[in-house]
């Protein structure tokens, strides 16, 4: 789903003659090459450039169409705001706009993880930590376990403060409340009719420390990921979207926990023009494919 304002990115090429003159064979012309791009075919047509003027896709039009649940359940929770969600938690320093690339420091990232919900903990209380702990936490809320009630209610405990944890899973009952379940397709339970497969799974391309203090930390995250339901006859066929969650954390207890988030869309690239894949290989990849531990 898209963790999208604050609520939140493949790329195409544009096929054209890189050679450069390489002498001349008689004189009076010279010889130009065309050396191929990307991992396509090399004596293939070239592929379409991202400038053209494109008539949008049958599917893009439901797509765009279709009311991304987890977006309106995060709109929910944090309409109204409060004070809570101002704070800067003491000692901030501020924003920073550097860009720091993710780079092994040869530091343990986590030291373990919950036996039940298998969200990584024990980060350490460095910058690194907050953001590891960020997009843990940012792959969880927007996992297809958020949308069945028995697995969110351990996981909220696992993800936010004792403060504000009992709040927000009052906020996300009501958000995943049965009607809006089904309005995508699932059950009571977040489950996906006989033959098909929920599908929401996020994957975080980059973080960004906005704030940092000695127990209070903002961290954006930089998320894609694939969000529908994958079967034949699908109303809400899967789909990928780019977004940027944005996380308050608070070191309390020996560890990162958030104390609230919202969400943003984008930044998104071009989409590509490569070939859809069916709705069994987006089910199978899901069920074959595990997710990760995020660490910095």
């Amino acid at each position: 789903m898209s963790l999208g304002g604050d609520d939140g990115y493949g790329g195409d090429y544009d096929g054209h003659d890189t050679g450069r003159p390489r002498g001349a064979a008689s004189g009076d012309h010279l010889t130009r090459t065309r050396l191929p791009e990307g991992d396509g075919d090399p004596y293939g047509p070239p592929r379409r450039g991202a400038g053209r003027t494109a008539k949008p896709s049958r599917n893009l039009i439901t797509v765009v169409g279709v009311v991304v649940l987890l977006l309106a359940a995060i709109a929910f929770v944090n309409r109204g705001g409060g004070k809570d969600d101002d704070s800067d938690g003491g000692g901030s320093n501020g924003t920073s706009s550097e860009s720091r690339p993710t780079a092994p420091s040869g530091e343990r990232p986590v030291e373990g993880k919950n036996s039940v919900t298998g969200i990584a903990s024990g980060f350490p209380k460095t910058e690194q930590g907050a953001q590891s702990a960020a997009a843990n936490y940012a792959v969880a809320l927007t996992s297809a376990d958020m949308l069945k009630r028995d697995a969110r209610h351990e996981l909220v405990p696992e993800i936010f403060t004792s403060g504000r944890a009992s709040e927000l899973q009052r906020k996300l009952d009501k958000a995943y409340s049965i009607a809006s379940l089904e309005k995508i397709g699932l059950n009571a339970d977040g489950e996906a009719p006989e033959g098909m497969t929920y599908v929401s799974r996020s994957a975080p391309i980059g973080t960004k420390v906005s704030k940092f203090a000695t127990t209070a930390a903002t961290v954006e995250v930089w998320c894609t990921g694939v969000f529908g339901t994958a079967g034949e006859g699908s109303k809400t066929p899967v789909t990928n979207d780019w977004f940027t969650m944005t996380l308050k954390l608070r070191w309390v207890g020996g560890d990162w926990r958030a104390e609230s988030f919202s969400q943003k869309d984008g930044p998104a690239p071009i989409n590509s023009d490569r070939a859809a894949s069916s709705a069994d290989e987006i089910a199978k990849a899901v069920e074959q494919y595990g997710g990760f531990t995020y660490a910095r």
